[in-house]
C-alpha cells in the first residue's frame, strides 16, 4: 500500500495537484483535525520498503451512519478536497461509493445547518472517486492481482520451504492454514509454488468421501519413497454439506487413518506482515500513477472507477460492477467465490492437472524435455510441469541433461513422475544447461533423436533457446528428424526474448536486486549523505535495472536502448546534489552491465563522487550472480508451472494433428513456437515470424514494453519530464469470462 500512497502523492504533485494524506483511512475523514495533512515531495520518502501502511488503515462504524458521512464532507469541503483515491477492499471502495452518491445531498444539508456557504455546493459540486484494490485474498473481481497478494505469497512460501526441511528430515506431514475466508486464491497458488499433496479451499467443496481419497493419495505418495507430505488449507474451507473443514480436523483425520507424524501450523496475520515484493511495489506504482490519471479525466458523469491489472495491462473498471459481482457471488450457497477470474479458473485447472497421477494410458509418443543458456530460478518448476503434464497425456517424457552439449553426447533419460517430485522450490537448472547452440552438433543431435525416437521437443530457455529453435527449424530441410513439433519456454533473468512481456526467472532476479538494494540503502542510515552506484545484470536489456529502479526507488537508471551522454550525467548529478541539499539522504542509481562500453560504473561513480563533493559521499556496488541464484519467487514458481502445463497440452495436440502413416511429420512455421505473455494473451508464435523483432547483435527485442514504465521511475525521482499517457487504461465493462484468447491471467 506505501507504494501506491507515494506514487498517488507524487503523481499528484507532478500534476500540480494539492495533495492530501488522510490518515486513519475512514476514521480520520469523520474525525478531521490532524488526520487530514497535507503531503510534501519528501513525506513519502523511504516508504517503498515498509510493510503495511504508514498513514494508517481502521475500521469505522461511524462512516456506516448519515452523520458519520455528514461529518466526512464538511472537512472535505473545508480544505477544497473533491477527488478522493481510496485504497482498500471492496467494503472500503462500496463506502467510498455510497459517499459520492449522496455528494450532493449531504452539502445541501451543510448549507442548510449553516456550516458551509451556498455557494460551495456550486463550487464542490462532484465527488470524483477513484480506487485501488489492496488486499492479500487477491478477492476482487476485475483485477488479476490485488495490491499485496504477492507479498503475502512471499511470505507464505518462505514458511512452507522452512517447514519441508523439517518435515523431510522427521518424515512428518504439515498441515499448512493459510488465509482466505472466502477465497482460496492464497491456498490454491501456494499449493501449486511448493508442489502441495492436497488442498482445501471455499470455492471446491470436496466430493463426499474425500477423507479416503485424501488419505490414499498421501500413502501413496510416500510409499513411492517420499518422506514428507504437505496439505494446505485455507481458513474458509468447507464440505459439500456447509461444514467447516479446520487444519485441525484435517490432522485428526491423518493421524487416525494412516498413523503418520502430522504437526499443524497456522500462519495466520505473519501472510499480512513484512517488506512488499518487487511485483507488488511495481504494481502499486503503476496503479497509483494511473488512479491520479485516472482523476484528472473523470467528469461528473464518468462513474467511479477501480484500476487494476489485467495480464500486463492497467484497465480501469467501473467500481460498482465490481463490488456487485463480487457480492453476487458470496451470495451463492457455496461461498463460490468472489473472484472466479480467469486467473483463479486457470490455477485450479493447472493444480488438478498436477496434483493427481493418471494411470499411465498406452504410451503415445516420446517427448524430450533441455534447458539451453544461463540457469533461471523457475526452470525446474516447468521442467516438472512438463514431465508431469506430458505424463498426464500419455507421452513417455525424456530428460537432456546439459542442453543440446549434452544432448549430443547422448545423455538422454527416461524422466519419470516421481524423478520430479520437490522440483518447484529450487533454484538453478536441476537438469543442466549449457550455452553451447545445436548447429555445430546438428548431425549427432539428429542421430540422438532418432535413437530415442523422440516425437517432440520442449526447450526452456533464454535467448540461446531462441537461436537454438531456429537452427532446428533450418536443420529441417537436411534433417527429418526436426520435422516434429518444437516448443520454447522463455526462461531468463534479463527477460530479453523477443515475443514475450515476462520470462521465467525475471521476478526472482528482481527480487534479490530489490532486496539487495533496500539494505544498501539502510546500511547509510544514520550516516552523511550518500549516493550508492549499483551494477545489474542483463546483458544489453536494460529491463533489471530499470523495472528494478522503479521497484527499489532509484533516482537513475543507465540502459543500453536509452542512450546517454555526458550531458545527461551532469544533469543527473545536478539534480541529486539539489535533492541531498534539501532532504533526502541516501540517492540510488542503477547501471545495466552493457549499458555503454566508455561510461563504466567506475566511470560513473568517480564522476558523481567529484561532482558531489561536499554534498554527499559515493559509494558502488556489482550485483554480479546474485541476481542469477536463490529459491525462486512464487511469481517464477507459478509462472513456469503453468505456461509448461500449455505449452505440453499444445505439444499434444500438435502431434495429433501431424500424425500421419504411424509417424509424426511437421515441417510448418507453426509447428515450431515460442510460448509468450503479450500485454493481455498468451500466445503461441512461430520463431520464423520473430526474427524481424529480434536485434540479434545485442541479443534484445526490437521492441520492449517496460520502456514505457521509465518515465515513471523519473517523475517519481522528481524529475520534470513528460509521460505519455496513451498506454493508460480506457473505461471498460467487467466480464464474467473474457474470452478464450485472453488467459494472460494464467501469468499470475
Amino acid at each position: 500500500m506505501n507504494a501506491a500512497v507515494r506514487a498517488v502523492v507524487r503523481m499528484g504533485l507532478y500534476v500540480g495537484a494539492k495533495v492530501y494524506f488522510i490518515h486513519e483511512g475512514y476514521q480520520g475523514m469523520v474525525d478531521g483535525g490532524e488526520n487530514i495533512r497535507e503531503a510534501t515531495w519528501e513525506s513519502v520518502s523511504s516508504m517503498l520498503q515498509v510493510g503495511g501502511t504508514v498513514i494508517g488503515s481502521a475500521r469505522c462504524k461511524e462512516f456506516r451512519t448519515h452523520e458519520g458521512r455528514l461529518k466526512a464532507a464538511l472537512n472535505l469541503v473545508q480544505r477544497g478536497i473533491t477527488n478522493l483515491c481510496v485504497i482498500g477492499g471492496d467494503g472500503s471502495l462500496t463506502g467510498a461509493n455510497l459517499f459520492r452518491e449522496e455528494w450532493s445531498g449531504l452539502l445541501t444539508e451543510l448549507v442548510e445547518q449553516g456550516s458551509i456557504e451556498a455557494d460551495a455546493v456550486q463550487k464542490y459540486s462532484a465527488l470524483h472517486i477513484v480506487g485501488m484494490v489492496g488486499s492479500i485474498d487477491n478477492d476482487f473481481c476485475g483485477t488479476d492481482m490485488t495490491i499485496g497478494t504477492d507479498s503475502a505469497l512471499h511470505r507464505i512460501i518462505e514458511v512452507v520451504d522452512a517447514i519441508m526441511t523439517t518435515a523431510q528430515s522427521h518424515q512428518r506431514t504439515f498441515v499448512l492454514e493459510v488465509m482466505g475466508r472466502h477465497c482460496g486464491y492464497l491456498a490454491l497458488v501456494s499449493a501449486l509454488a511448493c508442489g502441495a499433496d492436497w488442498v482445501l479451499i471455499p470455492e471446491m467443496p470436496p466430493e463426499d468421501g474425500w477423507e479416503d481419497k485424501m488419505c490414499q493419495k498421501l500413502s501413496a505418495t510416500r510409499s513411492r519413497g517420499t518422506r514428507l507430505n504437505i496439505i494446505i488449507v485455507a481458513e474458509g474451507a468447507i464440505d459439500r454439506h456447509g461444514k467447516p473443514i479446520t487444519s485441525s480436523l484435517v490432522k485428526d483425520l491423518v493421524v487416525k487413518c494412516l498413523g503418520f507424524d502430522t504437526r499443524v501450523t497456522i500462519l495466520g496475520h505473519v501472510q499480512r506482515g513484512g517488506t512488499p515484493s518487487a511485483f507488488d511495489r511495481i504494481l502499486a506504482s503503476r496503479m497509483g500513477v494511473e488512479a491520479v490519471l485516472a482523476l484528472l479525466e473523470t467528469t461528473a458523469n464518468t462513474p467511479a472507477c477501480v484500476v487494476s491489472l489485467c495480464g500486463n495491462q492497467s484497465v480501469r473498471l467501473p467500481l460498482m460492477e465490481c463490488v456487485q459481482m463480487v457480492r453476487t457471488a458470496l451470495g451463492w450457497k457455496q461461498a463460490k467465490t468472489a473472484t472466479q477470474s480467469a486467473s483463479f479458473e486457470n490455477n485450479l485447472k493447472t493444480y488438478k492437472l498436477l496434483a493427481h497421477r493418471k494411470p499411465e494410458s498406452e504410451l503415445n509418443f516420446n517427448v524430450a524435455v533441455l534447458n539451453v543458456g544461463a540457469p533461471a530460478a523457475g526452470m525446474n518448476a516447468a521442467v516438472r510441469s512438463a514431465v508431469r503434464v506430458g505424463i498426464s497425456e500419455g507421452h513417455k517424457m525424456f530428460a537432456v541433461n546439459d542442453g543440446f552439449e549434452g544432448f549430443c553426447k547422448g545423455q538422454v533419460s527416461e524422466i519419470k513422475w516421481a524423478d520430479v517430485g520437490g522440483w518447484t522450490g529450487q533454484g538453478g537448472s536441476l537438469l543442466g544447461t549449457k550455452r553451447t547452440l545445436p548447429a555445430k552438433h546438428v548431425d549427432k543431435i539428429a542421430d540422438q533423436m532418432r535413437k530415442h525416437n523422440i516425437n517432440a521437443l520442449l526447450v526452456i530457455g533464454g535467448f540461446e533457446a531462441l537461436e537454438s529453435l531456429l537452427q532446428l527449424y533450418d536443420a529441417r530441410a537436411t534433417y527429418e528428424e526436426f520435422c516434429i513439433p518444437m516448443g520454447m519456454l522463455p526462461a531468463t533473468i534479463s527477460n530479453n526474448v523477443p515475443g514475450t512481456d515476462l520470462s521465467i526467472g525475471a521476478d526472482t532476479a528482481l527480487n534479490a536486486i530489490v532486496e539487495t538494494c533496500d539494505r544498501i540503502k539502510q546500511s547509510a542510515s544514520g550516516t552523511k549523505r550518500r549516493v550508492f552506484i549499483i551494477e545489474t545484470m542483463g546483458g544489453y536489456c536494460g529491463y533489471l535495472a530499470s523495472v528494478g529502479g522503479l521497484a527499489a526507488g532509484a533516482d537513475a537508471a543507465y540502459i543500453y536502448e536509452e542512450p546517454f551522454d555526458i550531458r545527461d550525467l551532469q544533469a543527473n548529478v545536478e539534480h541529486l546534489t539539489e535533492k541531498m541539499k534539501t532532504s533526502i539522504q541516501r540517492g540510488l542509481v542503477l547501471r545495466n552491465e552493457n549499458s555503454n562500453e566508455n561510461y563504466t560504473t567506475d566511470f560513473i561513480y568517480q564522476l558523481y563522487t567529484e561532482e558531489g563533493k561536499g554534498v554527499f559521499d559515493c559509494r558502488k556496488n556489482v550485483l554480479g550472480h546474485m541476481q542469477q541464484g536463490g529459491a525462486p519467487s512464487p511469481f517464477d514458481r507459478n509462472f513456469g508451472t503453468k505456461i509448461s502445463a500449455k505449452a505440453m497440452q499444445w505439444i499434444s495436440k500438435k502431434l495429433v494433428e501431424t500424425f500421419r502413416q504411424g509417424r509424426v511429420f511437421a515441417n510448418t512455421e507453426d509447428s515450431c513456437c515460442l510460448l509468450g505473455m503479450r500485454r493481455r494473451a498468451l500466445v503461441f508464435q512461430p520463431v520464423v515470424q520473430l526474427k524481424d523483432e529480434t536485434d540479434f547483435v545485442h541479443r534484445i527485442p526490437k521492441e520492449q514494453w517496460w520502456l514505457k514504465l521509465r518515465p515513471l521511475m523519473k517523475i517519481l525521482a522528481k524529475y520534470k519530464t513528460s509521460y505519455d499517457v496513451s498506454d493508460s487504461g480506457q473505461l471498460e465493462h467487467v466480464m464474467r469470462n473474457r474470452p478464450k484468447e485472453l488467459d494472460a491471467s494464467v501469468a499470475m
